[in-house]
């Protein structure tokens, strides 16, 4: 029998073995997509065929890689939180700076980021909170865990601002924690809707009045 069988039909929901790339390339390279497109466009309106076909990838092969859009969906939510949560550690670790300089770094490379991609792109996880009500259950305490991870990283900065005395030790670090998660998430969908970074800014300037602090790099 001869290896090569270019003319053999494809069966449904696997990729013909003698073509495929790695399975493992694939699959993140849809997750990848999958991440850019519901950033812009949410998880209700990004259909799977969208996707498939920005990789390059047969209509009927995506549940050899996933089992259903909300396997794919929780896929992504982890993908996004632990992308993001490098994306902190870099900022609100680096010890170059105070921590509110720190915070304000974040913001800055944020609100450079939604430039780039000219405000197309928010948060996939308030942008997926938002859509919870047609969203799977499942998603709900997914989407909850990466908020917390989230805010618990920031108090731990604004925890060491108090230790240096940048804000006073008065406050409650983990509650200004969460008020800055609300207060940005609104601030990026603002800053989406306006294609400006100026709700990120004025945001931060109402959150560092809030610590005693006035300053915005």
């Amino acid at each position: 029998m001869s290896i090569h069988t270019p003319d053999r039909p494809r069966r449904r929901g696997r990729p013909p073995k003698h073509s495929a790339r790695p399975y493992d390339e694939v699959r993140g390279e849809l997750i990848q997509a999958g991440l850019a497109m519901l950033t812009e466009k949410g998880y209700s309106s990004v259909g799977i065929d969208e996707i498939l076909r920005s990789v390059g990838v047969p209509k009927g092969s995506f549940y050899h890689y996933f089992k259903s859009k909300e396997e794919f969906g929780q896929e992504l939510i982890s993908a996004y939180g632990q992308y993001f949560a490098r994306k902190l550690d870099r900022f609100l670790l680096d010890t170059a700076f105070t921590p509110l300089e720190r915070i304000q770094r974040f913001v800055a490379d944020a609100a450079e980021g939604m430039a780039r991609y000219q405000f197309r792109r928010g948060c996939l996880i308030g942008n997926l909170g938002q859509e919870m009500s047609l969203l799977p259950e499942s998603f709900r305490a997914q989407l909850q865990e990466v908020f917390n991870d989230w805010q618990s990283r920031t108090a731990a900065c604004l925890k060491e601002a108090q230790t240096l005395g940048e804000i006073s030790p008065q406050q409650d670090a983990e509650q200004l924690a969460e008020w800055f998660w609300t207060g940005w998430e609104g601030a990026v969908l603002r800053a989406k809707m306006e294609g400006s970074t100026q709700p990120l800014e004025r945001f931060t300037q109402g959150f560092l009045h809030l610590l005693g602090q006035e300053k915005v790099l």
